[in-house]
């Protein structure tokens, strides 16, 4: 949009807006509209809603325009914008979202009903049975005492099929097993002493904290390879 097409789309809303107004704006950095070959300008939807929220702080909130630069700042770097003109704040972090890929505490303590034995595992998984003896060797998949494996074994033997189309082989899957029992073993650490208390330091109910403190372990991990992906 040229100028003019922004004022058009802007007074109806703020009639006091002007050429100069914007100018003015664009001259203290709030807004860094696009220019053509010859020096026209050009603004995007994005500045002209940048406009709309501009002109709507200085209007609603009184805001001056270096309350309104860092309020940018911050929507400009993922932050959620202010509330409301009758309860004025800053631009905040916005809350956590649930990741419904990672599992609850209830996902990790509810009973498998599956049983399965390992050709069965071997066939749903896609595995050939050299790669089912690899991941039992490297002690990436275990039995119970019956010989049977539940739901989680049968996700691993999926997780490591997939994986395998990658050129991924169960040797190269030990860290996991060995990450995964370091942090069962952490969690165990901390929630021993809660067991010899009895039910002091556990929840409001008493409930055992160990899948709750393994649920945080998982989202951790999780949020770690993405902040190292973010940051490859």
């Amino acid at each position: 949009m040229t100028i003019g097409a922004v004022l058009a789309q802007l007074q109806p809303d703020f009639p006091d807006v002007t050429i100069s107004k914007i100018r003015f704006l664009e001259a203290e950095g709030l807004v860094t509209p696009s220019r053509t070959g010859s020096g026209y300008r050009t603004f995007s939807v994005e500045d002209l809603e940048r406009l709309r929220y501009i002109l709507t702080a200085q209007r609603d909130r009184f805001w001056p325009l270096k309350v309104i630069r860092d309020a940018l700042d911050a929507l400009d770097r993922g932050l959620q914008p202010a509330g409301p003109p009758e309860a004025p704040s800053r631009p905040t972090v916005p809350p956590a979202d649930v990741d419904p890929a990672l599992p609850t505490a209830g996902d990790l303590t509810r009973a498998s009903s599956l049983r399965l034995t390992a050709a069965e595992v071997r066939e749903a998984a896609g595995l050939d049975e050299t790669t089912f003896t690899e991941l039992t060797t490297f002690g990436l998949l275990r039995p119970d005492p019956a010989g049977h494996y539940g739901e989680p074994a049968l996700a691993v033997a999926r997780a490591a099929g997939a994986l395998a189309a990658y050129g991924v082989e169960p040797r190269h899957l030990r860290p996991f097993r060995t990450a995964a029992d370091r942090e069962i073993g952490l969690v165990q650490q901390v929630t021993s002493p809660m067991r010899g208390r009895g039910t002091a330091g556990r929840g409001a109910a008493g409930e055992d904290p160990t899948p709750q403190l393994l649920a945080l372990c998982i989202a951790l991990h999780a949020s770690l390879v993405r902040a190292g992906l973010d940051h490859g």
